[in-house]
């Protein structure tokens, strides 16, 4: 098995969020010096002009990340009209946000039932959504609101012009007597 491909494709599905050396020792079942062998062998592949994303070590944790000198391209991306529309998935995070705002991210997470991360940065990066301060929760998380943006983008004066959610109807109790029939005996005329 090529444990060089293995480890590429463990930063790719770890996301932002990174693998510590002592996980990628477990997930591969190596020891610490073969793992940063990998690591610096993976790193040095990355560090060749051609190559768009390197490895960084942010917060305890390697990560993919995209290199800096690329950075006006990505900018670029983020700004061009053409790459402005929005996913379903994107809509579902923003009628979340506008609907329940300020909203921390686990908040979002619990009701899409997905990490809302990536997507959440993506907003942040278009200027639909924004940091709106703190939440008093345990570890202080980001609150997030719709920005102006949001609002001319949708065509909004405000965010009391969103549509109201219409309630889900509730279930009438349909359950029936079981010895009661709405059959009926024909009468006869006798």
């Amino acid at each position: 098995m090529n444990l060089l491909g293995v480890l590429e494709g463990i930063l790719f599905v770890v996301g932002d969020e990174g693998v510590t050396l002592n996980q990628i020792c477990d997930i591969l079942d190596i020891d610490t010096d073969k793992a940063k062998e990998l690591l610096m062998e993976l790193k040095k592949s990355y560090d060749e002009d051609n190559r768009g994303i390197r490895i960084s070590y942010l917060g305890d944790a390697f990560k993919l990340t995209t290199k800096k000198e690329h950075k006006e391209y990505y900018k670029k991306l983020i700004e061009n009209p053409e790459s402005n529309t929005l996913s379903q998935a994107a809509l579902e995070t923003l009628a979340i946000i506008a609907y329940n705002q300020p909203i921390t991210r686990v908040e979002i997470d619990e009701l899409r039932g997905v990490n809302n991360i990536h997507m959440i940065r993506k907003l942040v990066a278009k200027g639909l959504i924004k940091e709106a301060g703190k939440s008093t929760l345990p570890g202080r998380p980001n609150l997030y609101a719709t920005t102006s943006e949001f609002l001319d983008y949708f065509g909004l004066s405000s965010i009391s012009d969103l549509p109201t959610i219409m309630a889900e109807p509730k279930e009438e109790d349909t359950e029936k007597d079981l010895f009661t029939s709405i059959y009926k005996e024909p009468q006869v005329d006798e």
